[in-house]
């Protein structure tokens, strides 16, 4: 068991608050399903992995797909920036330990990522994970400072290389990880479906389009 926590940044997946960026072809009732399919596929991974502590930050109220071993604290603050800000700080306040943070919009992440994660934080200051759309899908801080995050353009095409240029700016060494694919839009959803066909966000969107093939159409 290594000396860090992960924790998990996230939305309870509610119709109409979550993934509407899959509306249309998906309805909203749907989004929501692959939403939740999403956020317990990184539950579970992250349950998963040996760590000291495993925290989710929720905006709203945990529900069935919650595993047993989190402890859940409020989101806080107004943009993205400031809510991963809060969620660091919050973290690292409540267990001081290095604090390993993730979304839930990558359903295919491993325990084995996550762990690679973690051991690269052993020996970085930081530990980064690109996302294909510009952005991250993970960020590591051995010493969380919230100062790191805040400022930082979230949701763009130059978010990730933004945040890293200030990371190193800083003085902070960076890991890096793997590129991985956020699932943002049907087209995501279906590619990352069919590169993690073992996973609970796949089952779902497999049972969507058997229901509504017409609908939510085929793969591009």
């Amino acid at each position: 068991m290594t000396g860090a926590q992960v924790v998990v940044i996230a939305k309870e997946p509610v119709a109409g608050r979550v993934k509407t960026r899959l509306v249309p072809p998906f309805t909203p009732g749907q989004a929501a399903g692959l939403a939740a399919a999403a956020l317990e596929d990184t539950l579970r991974a992250v349950a998963a992995t040996r760590v000291r502590e495993r925290v989710l930050a929720l905006d709203g109220l945990p529900g069935a797909w919650l595993p047993g071993g989190f402890t859940v604290i409020p989101q806080r603050g107004g943009g993205l920036d400031e809510r991963l800000a809060a969620a660091f700080h919050d973290a690292c306040r409540l267990h001081r330990l290095p604090v390993v943070l993730i979304g839930m919009d990558t359903p295919q992440v491993t325990p084995d990522l996550l762990r690679q994660a973690v051991d690269l934080l052993a020996g970085h200051d930081a530990v980064f994970g690109p996302a294909a759309d510009g952005g991250f899908w993970l960020l590591g801080l051995r010493r969380p400072d919230p100062s790191l995050l805040l400022g930082v353009p979230m949701s763009t095409a130059v978010t990730g290389e933004a945040l890293v240029r200030r990371l190193r700016e800083t003085g902070l060494s960076v890991g890096l990880l793997p590129e991985l694919r956020d699932v943002d839009t049907a087209a995501d959803a279906f590619q990352v479906a069919a590169e993690a066909p073992g996973t609970r966000f796949a089952a779902s969107l497999a049972a969507m389009r058997t229901g509504a093939p017409a609908m939510i159409g085929e793969a591009p």
